[in-house]
């Protein structure tokens, strides 16, 4: 039996990675304009929320270049983001390849040796595409980068289980699901299951997802594939760092388990890419 936390165990201070986090101007016209600007934050925001939650790094993408869906700028959010993380303590970047727009690729050749830089973010949503059809180009490009991979997951271009016969074929590229819980078809369990599916031990799966916030999914996902599998995120600042930091620090698993997956399962990914502060 997993043994749960007590109140004597304080995580509070243990200073968490967040693998999953933006900057910029939310911008989606299917939503009321208001709720636009209640998603919307500076990397100054960002990282004053980071702080305000204990957190060491957040490893964002602009969100420039995922938004407006289907018309977002890559190649611009890309510069853009060479510029600001460099100048902002506490981010880190991820570099974003679409693949509808090729030059993305030659972007991320350079980005990728960037100490800043902790790999690739890829949106099939927000861009458009299938990942069925795009996938094999992105994660062979990946594994010859041996290059650490967030996509969204969870909507229809983005199925977690899609991805997995690419991270099968490629077992030198490893990947993140975002969003514990998310599917479009209401199902919580499409993340859980496909890394159960992937044979090389290369899939996590961050905890960014709204649906976090359902009892027992973070629990759940723990006794099903193992706390190792699991990281941080927030999805920063779309939705409160501090409520999905609370959602992990009061969790009814054991404090070393929180631990795993505020800061160390980050530390083992990631490793020397990591900046020494």
């Amino acid at each position: 039996m997993t043994k749960r936390s007590s109140k004597s165990d304080d995580v509070s201070q243990i200073q968490a990675i967040d693998v999953h986090g933006h900057y910029g101007i939310y911008y989606q016209v299917r939503i009321l304009p208001l709720k636009n600007t209640f998603m919307t934050g500076d990397a100054a925001t960002v990282v004053d929320r980071a702080r305000r939650s204990n957190t060491e790094w957040t490893i964002v993408s602009p969100l420039m270049a995922l938004m407006p869906r289907f018309k977002a700028d890559a190649v611009a959010g890309n510069e853009e983001a060479a510029r600001v993380v460099p100048q902002t303590d506490g981010l880190l970047q991820w570099v974003v390849i679409n693949p509808l727009q090729p030059k993305t690729y030659e972007q991320a050749e350079v980005m990728l040796r960037h100490p800043r830089c902790m790999g690739i973010k890829i949106h099939p949503e927000e861009h458009g595409y299938p990942v069925k059809e795009h996938g094999r180009a992105m994660f062979e490009f990946a594994q010859k980068h041996k290059a650490i991979v967030l996509t969204h997951s969870g909507e229809e271009n983005s199925m977690p289980e899609d991805f997995i016969p690419f991270t099968n074929d490629f077992p030198g590229a490893r990947l993140i699901l975002a969003h514990l819980g998310c599917g479009w078809d209401g199902d919580p369990t499409h993340q859980v299951r496909a890394i159960q599916a992937s044979k090389h031990g290369n899939v996590w799966v961050d905890t960014s997802s709204a649906q976090s916030i359902l009892p027992k999914l973070i629990e759940w996902a723990v006794s099903e594939i193992g706390v190792e599998r699991l990281l941080y995120g927030t999805d920063t600042p779309l939705y409160v760092a501090a409520m999905q930091r609370a959602r992990i620090d009061h969790a009814e698993i054991s404090a070393g388990e929180k631990r795993m997956i505020l800061r160390e399962n980050s530390l083992k990914l990631f490793g020397s890419l990591l900046p020494k502060k």
